[in-house]
């Protein structure tokens, strides 16, 4: 007669239980270890000499501004996310778009070329000079008066003996006067958003001659 052994284990793939892994972060990691600190202090103070309630409601104040300050950097990343990705739509939008930043170049086309500056406080007369690229003077324009604040000016691309100019990159410089004071400013060169680079420090916008520029660099939007 034979007997059989039936043999059950509980390691069979069936019968393993799952383990789940919960993420905790630190200020929860230091709110559970205070506790059972709390817990313990209590069920082994003496009854003679408790615990100072107000040394308890500090220690509980410290955890929750510990815990308080991870959710409100958390809540910063967050918006620091939504503002990135609004900007590069922003960015996107501005493709085509001509704008002011700092400089001194003028591009000459066959429809002219504008530049301006960004005068500190009002002139009574501002007169600019173009050169080429050899620093040779090619005209001269009397703008005028001109209030505080971002002016623009015009040149056909005619030269001061009446030829036209070559299409290509030319500089200007400005000097503005209120009497016999000088006004300072900022020259301010023209340029047009043909492209959006989106970086990990944010959105740069590349001009025409693949100038890459800031949301920051940017001085006025002219169209």
């Amino acid at each position: 007669m034979s007997t059989e052994s039936v043999t059950s284990s509980t390691t069979h793939p069936l019968y393993q239980e799952k383990t789940t892994t919960k993420t905790t972060s630190a200020a929860d990691d230091m709110q559970t270890q205070f506790l059972t600190l709390l817990t313990t202090q209590l069920k082994n103070q003496d009854p003679l000499n408790p615990t100072d309630a107000n040394q308890m409601t500090a220690q509980l104040s410290q955890i929750s501004t510990v815990s308080g300050i991870e959710k409100l950097n958390t809540t910063m990343e967050k918006l620091l996310s939504s503002y990135s990705a609004v900007q590069n739509m922003q960015a996107a939008a501005m493709i085509g778009k001509t704008v002011f930043i700092a400089g001194n170049e003028m591009e000459l086309g066959s429809e002219g070329a504008i530049a301006g500056f960004n005068l500190e406080s009002a002139a009574e007369s501002v007169t600019v000079k173009i050169r080429d690229s050899d620093g040779n003077l090619v005209t001269t324009q009397d703008i005028g008066a001109m209030s505080a604040g971002i002016g623009s000016f015009y040149w056909d691309g005619t030269k001061a003996d009446g030829t036209k100019a070559a299409e290509g990159t030319y500089n200007f410089t400005f000097e503005a006067t209120k009497g016999t004071t000088k006004v300072k400013g900022e020259s301010l060169e023209a340029g047009t958003i043909s492209a959006v680079t989106m970086l990990s420090s944010g959105a740069a916008l590349v001009l025409n001659g693949n100038k890459s520029v800031s949301y920051t660099d940017i001085r006025q939007i002219l169209n």
